[in-house]
């Protein structure tokens, strides 16, 4: 019995609703909610840690080109009043050096400025890669019903367009926040030397902007959340409809409309979230625009205004306040804008971490010990009971399972569809966990056994063979990538697919395809036969390996098996009953029960459930 699908499918079918997408369950797998924005902040911080010293002379590097900034303002006071309009006449000698002096310091910004946004966009990226390595990583350690109840799809999105969202967030915030943070104080300093009543005429409406400021970036972040589950839900569609399954799916059923108008109708949701997200801040920014491009007008009227009460303002005074005023500004609303990225960004890295937080529900005990070499092959299950996650209370895959199998044994379960054989080899290499009872693996029992030593002594035959888009040498180096031709050649043969690999013009380079299409269902089953092989296991486990082939084809994968197996243990799940009458044992699985077991022979003779089984295969 395979596990339940852990939900309703995402996208919108035809004659169906859109329905979640998958993120709905691995949200409820998470243990806690959304973390909290200081919690968020502070988790953020600790990606950069790895890369302090970059930082350290990142922030230098700010703190110099912020002082620069804010010193050919007071440099033009001074051409102003001492080279252009000093009494007696322009004074070209020191014209020229205050003119030299700021084209220095250009030169100088200009240079820094291409250091720090190097080291910024390096550390960006690193932080980014990094982090989508580690949910990656993550991800792979993830038990396989977390897989079963999430679509592809939506952790594709994760990884991409998710991490990918927050890369301009990792490459710029610092260097931008850190340097108009400097820029504006510096720059306000300035200001207050120049004229304090000016001043106040620039400052005093800002703190109204501040508060609009998180207004705006509360509404785009929660457009943003919707945005990337739009987004994973498209990506979901896309991996779906476009692998060659889902290709030979449409055709077949004439459906290419249907899939053509239900990825535009999450697109067109897309393109309005989208809009939406841009135009959510451009009403405030055109507003904060114009107030800025106002307040230069009126620092005429106060200087006009100063002047006529006898207020010393020279010239001078008044271009390099204004100049000053734009190295106010215009950092000023970079920080408003980075203010409403962090907002956004914000529910992006709550949907990584999201996911990183899930917690593994099999993991390595801390006292986990390696396979016992000298009982390699033996696998018991003592009362095993199980129950898939999604399953009904109380509704059991398998119950009171008992069983001994010795090394070097053939041991083959059979019984009706759905009868819980598929879920006996899901539990010896603890893909699932059991719900009660033990099983044991060379004599310990699987929970308190490495994962890594515990797989690689079990090698395992599906129904449905992966094969990788990549060549017949590659994907049989999956399962030992030190593999030399040799040891590919004699494993193929084996397997009785080296003459027709041989066949092929590029022989062991022939790209095979997405999951293997450019073979026949026998080829890619007897290489993936051959793939297990080079691994060399100690246990076999054969899930129905041969059902889905044709007479000539299951023959000769058989021939391919019956090597494969010999001198190894190998438990067999299988619904053609001939391909187990060598069997050493059988055992007949019933509604999660073992109800008979012994040799092929043995169970005819006792009439039951196997005879009957049986009886109805041959006279189908």
């Amino acid at each position: 019995m395979h596990p339940p699908a852990g939900g309703p499918r995402g996208g919108a079918r035809p004659g169906g609703s859109r329905v979640s997408s998958g993120d709905a369950d691995a949200q409820r797998a998470a243990n806690a909610t959304a973390p909290r924005i200081p919690d968020l902040v502070g988790r953020i911080r600790g990606l950069f840690s790895p890369h302090k010293r970059a930082l350290v002379v990142t922030v230098v590097l700010v703190l110099i080109g912020a002082a620069i900034s804010v010193a050919p303002p007071l440099l033009t006071k001074q051409a102003f009043d001492r080279g252009l309009f000093p009494p007696g006449g322009p004074d070209v000698p020191v014209l020229l050096e205050l003119v030299g002096a700021m084209v220095g310091l250009w030169v100088l910004s200009a240079g820094i400025g291409v250091w720090q946004t190097y080291l910024t966009a390096t550390v960006g990226n690193k932080v980014m890669g990094a982090l989508r390595i580690r949910l990656f990583g993550h991800l792979q350690r993830m038990e396989l019903a977390f897989f079963t109840r999430t679509k592809t799809g939506v952790i594709q999105s994760r990884l991409q367009n998710d991490v990918g969202g927050v890369a301009s967030v990792l490459s710029n915030t610092i260097s931008s926040v850190l340097g108009n943070t400097v820029t504006v104080i510096a720059a306000f300093v300035s200001m207050l030397v120049l004229s304090w009543q000016m001043t106040v005429v620039t400052v005093i409406l800002l703190p109204l902007l501040v508060v609009a400021q998180r207004r705006v970036g509360q509404v785009r972040a929660r457009i943003a959340t919707k945005t990337q589950e739009s987004l994973s839900d498209m990506t979901s569609i896309t991996q779906e409809a476009l692998s060659v399954s889902g290709i030979l799916l449409a055709k077949s059923f004439n459906q290419q409309r249907a899939e053509v108008e239900r990825y535009s109708a999450e697109n067109r949701t897309q393109i309005g979230l989208q809009v939406r997200q841009q135009m959510s801040g451009q009403w405030f920014f055109a507003v904060v625009q114009i107030f800025l491009s106002v307040i230069p007008a009126l620092i005429y009227l106060v200087a006009a205004w100063l002047i006529l009460r006898d207020v010393p303002v020279t010239a001078g005074t008044i271009v390099a306040f204004t100049t000053v005023q734009a190295r106010l500004t215009f950092p000023l609303m970079g920080l408003l804008r980075v203010a409403l990225d962090l907002q956004t960004s914000g529910a992006l890295f709550a949907r990584i971490f999201e996911y990183l937080d899930l917690h593994p529900a099999i993991t390595n005990d801390s006292s986990a010990e390696t396979v016992d070499e000298s009982q390699l092959g033996r696998v018991e299950f003592d009362d095993v009971s199980f129950s898939y996650p999604d399953a009904e209370p109380g509704q059991k895959t398998l119950d009171g399972v008992s069983f001994d199998i010795a090394p070097g044994q053939f041991a083959a379960f059979v019984g009706p569809s759905g009868a819980g054989k598929t879920t006996v080899s899901y539990l010896i290499p603890r893909f699932y966990e059991a719900s009660g009872g033990a099983v044991r693996f060379a004599g310990t029992d699987v929970r308190r056994l490495d994962q890594e030593s515990l797989l690689g002594h079990i090698g395992i035959v599906s129904q449905e063979t992966y094969l990788f888009h990549a060549s017949i040498g590659d994907n049989l180096r999956y399962a030992r990538p030190d593999a030399t031709d040799e040891q590919l050649v004699d494993a193929a043969r084996q397997a009785n697919i080296h003459e027709t690999i041989a066949s092929f013009p590029d022989g062991y380079d022939t790209i095979v395809g997405e999951r293997g299409y450019r073979l026949s269902g026998g080829e890619k089953q007897r290489i993936a036969i051959a793939r297990v092989l080079l691994k060399d296991p100690a246990v076999m486990v054969l899930d129905e390996a041969t059902s889905a082939l044709d007479t000539v084809s299951e023959r000769v994968v058989q021939e391919a098996l019956d090597t494969a197996t010999r001198g190894r243990t190998t438990i067999a799940i299988a619904h053609r009953l001939s391909t187990v009458r060598e069997a050493d044992v059988v055992f007949v699985v019933v509604a999660g029960r073992v109800v008979e077991r012994g040799t092929h022979d043995e169970l005819l003779a006792l009439g039951g459930v196997y005879a009957e089984l049986y009886g109805q295969q041959v006279s189908a």
